[in-house]
């Protein structure tokens, strides 16, 4: 078979090969400072970022869901990482994520990965700005060469004055201007030629660091590197036994419930970029816990869906799930093949990649439009992010989660109560919309206003929903209002049984 025939066998057979090639080495360049990022900023060896985007690259790459989702470490889960790695240990991190991961692997057989979009998108977005401005503080200290402090708040009180003692000290303003020149690149790349935009602009502003501190001799931190198979490490017995312990069960949850959400509302925002196939989502969940199970088991990070790199697969040309698969393989060959390369690259440029992430997760312009729309939403927003940073990412997701379920209450209750008196005769009283306890006051007050001497008729045939308290409390009012009234009140009846006439 000629050379020609060749190339037309592999054309038929996979008829996306080049534009899927081409695409899986943007996608390669675009994760490769990222992975190694989340990894340093999530205080565990750099080679386990990568060893999560190899496993989110090749496993989860080859399951079915969501044909051109691109799955990874995420800066979305750095700070949960960190606190977890902090307080339990490296050795438990792994046993946390292969819980996670096969907690997700369960919730998909159950079909339980399409309820994920019923997920106010205000405690999504709330979450992710909380995350944001906690990434932000953090980083800020490795861009000044000095140590974070362990919460939210002190870092963020902190700041001002490892701001102040900069100037005297000459490897953090090398490390500052070495951070602040990253994040410079990355937010003038977008405005650069489209021909040039072909370099993925993580790759460019990590790299151009990496130079300038090579060539000038920069006094600055570089990544620390222990080798691939001497990071892997999969989690010992005791850590296993260890996930019963409520401490560590909360934050096995937290990771489910936070990289299933973030996973499922990248793969929507993937959906909208691409007239391909839709995303399955249970079968999208299971793909993320399988990748998170194999993750847990040779103790890397965990990963979730990145839409930072899914959108640059699908502005590459991507058309299968071949991309993403080659995207793990070339991460798996630079590990193996390149390790020593990290050890040159500056950790401030990382903390500027960080940052510049950050600051991305941080809806400014949606809040400002949230807030002239839908205030509850906004506040809802804002608390959430708030919480996140003043308490932990747990604990502040299910604020936003309690105060969603408390709005959403208080908006189903609404009611209206219309009066007709004219003077003489019945009194005409009408209720419409939802009649719940919440709104029993109103209610009660309202009626009990009418004049008591009078006949009253009232319409409850407007209300779409009456609960047990307000029926019983209007049986009772009407009795009340009956026996001083002329006539007995005269009931126009609503959902549920309510006697149409007091005595």
């Amino acid at each position: 078979m000629t050379g020609t025939g060749k190339d037309t066998l592999i054309s038929r057979r996979l008829p996306h090969l080049r534009a899927d090639f081409t695409a899986s080495l943007v996608v390669f360049l675009v994760a490769l400072p990222l992975c190694v990022g989340v990894a340093v900023a999530s205080g565990v060896p750099a080679e386990l970022g990568l060893v999560t985007g190899i496993v989110g690259g090749i496993v989860t790459g080859l399951m079915r869901g969501s044909s051109l989702q691109v799955s990874g470490p995420a800066a979305g889960l750095t700070v949960l990482v960190f606190d977890a790695v902090k307080e339990f240990g490296l050795p438990a991190l792994g046993a946390i994520v292969l819980a996670a991961g096969l907690l997700q692997v369960l919730m998909g057989a159950l079909r339980l990965g399409r309820y994920f979009r019923a997920i106010s998108v205000a405690v999504v977005e709330g979450m992710l700005a909380g995350i944001g401005l906690v990434l932000i503080a953090g980083q800020l200290y490795p861009a000044l060469a000095a140590k974070a402090p362990d919460s939210g708040l002190v870092k963020m009180a902190g700041l001002p004055g490892a701001f102040l003692d900069a100037p005297g000290d000459g490897t953090a303003l090398a490390s500052l201007a070495l951070c602040a020149g990253t994040v410079a690149v990355l937010v003038l790349w977008r405005r650069a030629p489209a021909t040039v935009r072909t370099v993925p602009g993580p790759l460019v502003a990590v790299g151009l660091a990496t130079a300038a501190a090579l060539a000038f001799g920069l006094p600055v931190a570089t990544v620390e590197v222990k080798g691939l198979l001497g990071s892997v490490q999969p989690p010992p017995l005791d850590a296993v036994t260890g996930l019963a312990s409520p401490g560590v069960l909360g934050t096995v949850l937290a990771f489910t419930l936070i990289a299933s959400a973030e996973s499922l509302f990248s793969a929507a925002a993937v959906d909208r970029l691409h007239d391909g196939p839709r995303t399955a989502y249970d079968r999208e969940l299971m793909a993320q816990g399988a990748g998170n199970t194999v993750c847990g088991l040779l103790g890397a990070l965990p990963m979730t869906a990145v839409i930072v790199r899914s959108a640059a697969n699908v502005q590459a040309g991507a058309r299968t799930k071949a991309s993403r698969v080659l995207h793990g393989v070339w991460l798996l060959l630079f590990a193996a093949l390149l390790p020593q390369a990290l050890a040159y690259i500056p950790i401030p440029a990382l903390a500027g990649v960080l940052i510049h992430a950050g600051a991305r997760l941080v809806p400014v312009r949606a809040l400002a439009a949230l807030w002239r729309e839908h205030r509850g939403e906004a506040l809802i927003l804002g608390a959430t992010a708030v919480s996140i940073v003043a308490v932990s990412m747990f604990e502040g997701v299910l604020i936003g989660l309690a105060l969603a379920v408390v709005k959403t209450a208080w908006e189903a209750s609404h009611l209206k109560l219309e009066v007709v008196d004219e003077g003489a005769g019945p009194v005409d009283a009408r209720l419409s919309g939802n009649a719940t306890f919440l709104r029993l006051p109103k209610i009660l007050d309202s009626l009990e206003s009418l004049p008591p001497d009078r006949p009253v008729r009232l319409d409850l045939s407007g209300l779409h929903h009456l609960d047990h308290a307000c029926r019983t409390a209007l049986e009772n009012w009407a009795e009340r209002h009956s026996a001083t009234a002329a006539e007995p009140v005269r009931v126009t009846p609503g959902p549920g049984p309510l006697r149409a006439e007091a005595a």
